[in-house]
């Protein structure tokens, strides 16, 4: 261990007990030494994810939740119901660490020559357990940033940008050559504005506001369509007869969007048929529902012939079924446009212990479009 570091630092923690109560709190740990072929990062930046809430808050109501303890060292808890209990069993009574990606500086490293070559470099890491100010990984999953760019600009270079460029991965293996996006207003959505201008890719972006419209129209979006306007279907559908989409990624889940999507890329590949068919269009219309905004029930209402799925997409086994040649070239492009195609926006910065006060957590469990909390863990604590 380098002289300089410190024995011990601070990590979230998030714990379901079996009485049914969610804690979060921070927890002194052991700063550990690299291994041979292994690089101590300090974590200077990690973003909050939708894909991070469901371990760290485990389905709990935060409304409910309650804050005691110091300023430095708050803890949280919030009730959990009986069902919800039922489908955590494998992690009651278990303190698990949180936070899928961020960004750091290299402070040590093992004897490998290849970890010894980072010493000192800023990286970004998705190796999990990320809401804590040390961090110990294989010097490979190391993502070097470019000269110039900070731990900010590095800490959102995982989930987000390799799942922009998994969709248009999963476009492309398909057969499909446009694509649609909604709640398209979010960092990933202006992504995905973003990388499809550069690639060509005709993409149809669905937001819910009238200001998120002129955001992605700013970033050179074409075809924006509000799903609250009362022309939403009819712009839908002109949108697709445009594009010719057969493809869409929906964050949104529950209620109907999935099914208008379909139901309007039928309408458009029906304005181009040449004769009629009780099983509808031969065309394959295809959605991937990869979040859940809305937590009911996805609701179909089967007007979009006998040609379609609805299924679900991840991008840990996207990046699994790619192979590693396909993840270098996805890696190597993110680290190449990093500060361009597949920069991130954050809307407030919170340290650990910020991270559970209640202005904070009550705003991030949200999920709201466009709105994205980053954690820098060697910052100060804030005031309850």
């Amino acid at each position: 261990m380098t002289a300089d570091l410190p024995d011990s630092a601070l990590e979230l923690r998030s714990l379901v007990t079996s009485e049914g109560v969610l804690e979060l709190s921070l927890h002194e740990v052991p700063v550990p030494a690299p291994g041979a072929n292994e690089v101590l990062v300090r974590v200077e930046a990690s973003p909050i994810n939708p894909s991070d809430l469901g371990l760290l808050i485990a389905g709990a109501n935060m409304t409910t939740a309650t804050v005691a303890g110091p300023p430095e060292r708050p803890v949280v808890t919030a009730p959990l119901g009986k069902d919800a209990l039922k489908a955590l069993s494998a992690r009651l009574d278990k303190s698990l660490p949180v936070g899928n990606e961020g960004a750091g500086t290299v402070v040590a490293a093992g004897s490998s020559s290849a970890a010894q070559a980072l010493v000192g470099k800023k990286v970004a890491i998705a190796a999990g357990a990320m809401y804590a100010q040390y961090r110990v990984v294989d010097a490979a999953a190391c993502l070097v940033l470019p000269e110039g760019a900070t731990a900010k600009d590095g800490a959102s270079s995982f989930v987000n940008p390799l799942t922009a460029l998994g969709m248009t991965e999963t476009m492309r293996r398909e057969g499909h050559s446009a694509l649609v996006h909604t709640a398209a207003a979010s960092n990933l959505g202006q992504m995905l504005v973003k990388l499809c201008r550069v690639d060509g890719i005709p993409l149809v972006n669905i937001v819910r506001k009238s200001d998120q419209e002129e955001l992605l129209k700013s970033l050179g979006a074409e075809y924006v369509c509000n799903s609250t306007s009362p022309s939403f279907a009819a712009d839908l559908v002109e949108a697709l007869k445009a594009t010719s989409a057969t493809l869409a990624f929906d964050a949104t889940g529950g209620g109907t969007l999935a099914s208008q999507i379909l139901n309007g890329m039928e309408e458009a590949a029906n304005s181009a048929a040449s004769e009629y068919s009780r099983y509808g269009s031969s065309v394959h219309k295809q959605v991937y529902i990869y979040g859940a905004l809305d937590t009911g029930p996805t609701v179909l209402n089967r007007n979009f012939g006998m040609a379609w799925g609805v299924g679900g997409w991840l991008l840990t086994p996207f990046l699994k079924s790619a192979g590693a040649e396909t993840i270098t070239r996805l890696r190597a492009r993110v680290a190449a446009e990093l500060t361009t195609t597949f920069a991130s926006r954050y809307t407030r910065e919170v340290s650990l212990a910020g991270m559970l006060q209640p202005d904070a957590f009550l705003a991030y469990v949200k999920r709201a479009t466009g709105e994205k909390f980053l954690v820098t863990p060697h910052g100060l604590a804030e005031p309850i």
